[in-house]
């Protein structure tokens, strides 16, 4: 169905780093949440309405707050695939974003309101009538459910879609929300216990938590959380790959919605290399990341000393005195310049999050290690923290 639904509904479904088709990806996973959950949400009504249950009217109720979830979803995407403008120059892929956000925000509405009719159904018990009709709808949305969560994770994997992701947790957790509510129209045939408030409140704690997972996720996207540390050792693997560059650091991505990553770093280039010849190699790299990852690329060029032996020597025996101190440090762009009195030992040093040595103690420790190799020298040290996972090639 899925395969079909989507030869049927999206041109050229191959391309899905093209605008438009994904805008038709998202489209497609909205209007079909619409009409599923809308038939979903009568069917449920008129069940919860004949048996006297609150879980299943609340169900109902969750599949029309579902339905306008996938409208959310639906308009993002037409949102997000506005070009850029002179007041959003990344575009608005946010949008994205946005949306499963919006969406967490309904299914916690859903909880709290589900809370508030289970208690009071606790409060105030009334016996459900078990029926045959009841229960096969319930299956049938339990159903539905499935493949629905089937289906949009077959189409957020496809265009990797953070809106759409947040669908298919939302269909899973229905999915346990419904199979709670059969279970106590099926036990009420069993016993005359009240049981429906008790597994309202159960489906409202799946609810709760499908809701604060697809928020906290969410957030992060919009907070800017450090990316994946599989694309920053892929990135820096890529740049390192090409001759003429000795070093990469200071790599940043910027995520402004699927499809719309941008990254800057620097690489360290030879010193006396042509300029022209390493500009050349800067643009190769840039170009080719352009092609392979699907984001843009701006590389700073840092020359460094490489043919200069007491230099080099110099350039490790810091790198090793920084990995003594704490083995997670790394330098980079290191110089070397030379005086009457003393050596200026001048880099950057990049420490981790959360290290809990002060500045100052590093200083002191950087400073007594190296006075150690030679009274001669002086450090000026730039402390810095690194823009990328710390399972990076760069920590």
């Amino acid at each position: 169905m899925t395969k079909l639904l989507i030869k049927l509904f999206i041109r050229d479904a191959d391309n899905v780093d093209a605008p438009a088709v994904r805008t038709r990806y998202g489209i497609l996973s909205g209007a079909v949440g619409i009409v599923c959950n809308l038939i979903l949400m009568a069917a449920k009504f008129l069940i919860g309405s004949f048996t006297n249950s609150i879980a299943i009217t609340a169900d109902a109720v969750n599949n029309l707050s579902d339905a306008g979830s996938s409208a959310v979803t639906l308009f993002s995407f037409h949102a997000a695939s506005r070009p850029a403008d002179d007041e959003h120059p990344f575009g608005h892929g946010r949008m994205e974003y946005i949306a499963a956000l919006c969406v967490a925000f309904l299914i916690l509405l859903m909880g709290v309101e589900l809370v508030r009719s289970s208690i009071d159904k606790i409060l105030h018990p009334e016996p459900l009538v078990f029926s045959l009709p009841a229960l096969a709808v319930l299956l049938l949305s339990i159903g539905v459910k499935i493949w629905m969560a089937l289906f949009n994770r077959s189409l957020g994997r496809r265009i990797h879609s953070p809106a759409v992701g947040a669908v298919v947790m939302d269909s899973i957790s229905d999915s346990a929300a419904t199979m709670v509510s059969m279970l106590a129209l099926i036990l009420s045939r069993f016993t005359a216990v009240p049981l429906d408030g008790y597994m309202g409140v159960i489906v409202a704690l799946f609810i709760f938590y499908t809701g604060i997972q697809i928020m906290r996720d969410t957030v992060g996207q919009l907070l800017g959380q450090a990316p994946d540390p599989k694309l920053v050792k892929a990135l820096e693997l890529e740049i390192l790959s090409y001759d003429g560059v000795m070093g990469v650091h200071d790599l940043i991505v910027h995520d402004y919605g699927p499809n719309r990553v941008f990254a800057s770093a620097h690489a360290e280039v030879p010193a006396d290399e042509d300029m022209m010849k390493s500009h050349d190699t800067i643009d190769l790299i840039e170009r080719s990341v352009k092609r392979k990852f699907h984001l843009d690329l701006v590389i700073h060029m840092d020359p460094i000393v490489v043919d200069n032996e007491q230099v080099n020597l110099l350039r490790l025996q810091t790198a090793k005195v920084a990995k003594s101190i704490d083995p997670r440090f790394t330098i980079h762009d290191f110089r070397m310049v030379e005086g009457p009195t003393h050596t200026n030992l001048i880099f950057d040093l990049v420490i981790p999050h959360g290290c809990l040595l002060k500045k100052s103690e590093i200083y002191a420790q950087m400073n007594d290690r190296l006075h150690q190799l030679s009274p001669r020298y002086e450090t000026v040290i730039t402390i810095e923290h690194s823009f990328v996972n710390e399972t990076g090639l760069e920590s």
